[in-house]
């Protein structure tokens, strides 16, 4: 479960606004499951760092630099994380978990840094 929307003013940057859905999700032991983040900022051409973490200790499940304008195919996540995939099609970017199992359960956050 999660679902945190963040507005961050920042001064002589604009702004960046990031959403993620859905808010709550529910899925069977097996599934892979995508789980949504829309990025908004206020200057074309943002550098951002986008990093997924989940709750429990486990720290970043996927950490990458993206250009808002320029979609990479798929963003580089950790091997620490086997078959676990990053989408970037600004300004919405999707993290894949497969194969989900009981211990997968948690809150997720997508984390966004505006680099100036």
């Amino acid at each position: 479960m999660w679902g945190l929307g963040v507005l961050i003013p920042l001064l002589g940057a604009g702004a960046l606004r990031v959403i993620q859905e859905p808010g709550e999700l529910r899925v069977a032991a097996g599934d892979t499951v995508a789980l949504g983040c829309r990025v908004e900022v206020a200057e074309s051409g943002a550098v951002l760092r986008m990093e997924w973490v989940r709750d429990g200790g486990l720290g970043v499940l996927c950490a990458t630099r993206l250009a808002f304008v320029t979609p990479p195919a798929l963003a580089p996540c950790p091997r620490r994380v086997p078959g676990v995939r990053l989408a970037w099609d600004p300004p919405r970017a999707n993290l894949s978990l497969p194969q989900l199992q009981r211990n997968d359960s948690g809150r997720y956050l997508c984390r966004v840094i505006l680099e100036i």
